[in-house]
């Protein structure tokens, strides 16, 4: 961060909150935050409940952000899968005529796959490729 110490006990860059004790728990609470008053917008601001509206607004504005916290997060932490989990089981309920179907059943309606998955083959690409 510019070759220098930290100023302040907390700093944010490129949307991580740094500070002395990095905790991945409150990264993941901020991510999940910032996902969940995107979803917000996106629920306040587009009228059809169409998969055709939502899925590209999910993946384009959502899905990325998420990813990138599910990089934070280990294995023996569930709470933490578990709060960016929600956000995605909530954007996946709004979509219309997929409301009552279990959040397994609506991933596979939808052509995703959960964040864990998401984060397994991430890992996988990873090892694949050194």
């Amino acid at each position: 961060m510019g070759g220098g110490w930290l100023k302040s006990s907390t700093e944010k860059a490129l949307g991580l909150l740094v500070d002395e004790k990095l905790n991945k728990s409150r990264q993941c609470a901020l991510g999940a935050q910032k996902a969940t008053c995107t979803l917000g917008c996106i629920k306040s601001s587009v009228a059809s409940r169409a998969r055709e509206m939502i899925l590209p607004l999910h993946s384009a504005l959502m899905r990325l952000h998420l990813e990138s916290f599910i990089q934070l997060w280990g294995s023996q932490h569930k709470k933490d899968m578990d709060v960016l989990g929600r956000v995605q089981r909530r954007t996946t309920k709004i979509i219309r005529g997929l409301e009552y179907l279990s959040f397994e059943d609506r991933l596979r309606e939808l052509g995703l796959f959960s964040l864990e998955k998401r984060r397994l083959r991430g890992d996988l690409r990873a090892a694949a490729s050194t």
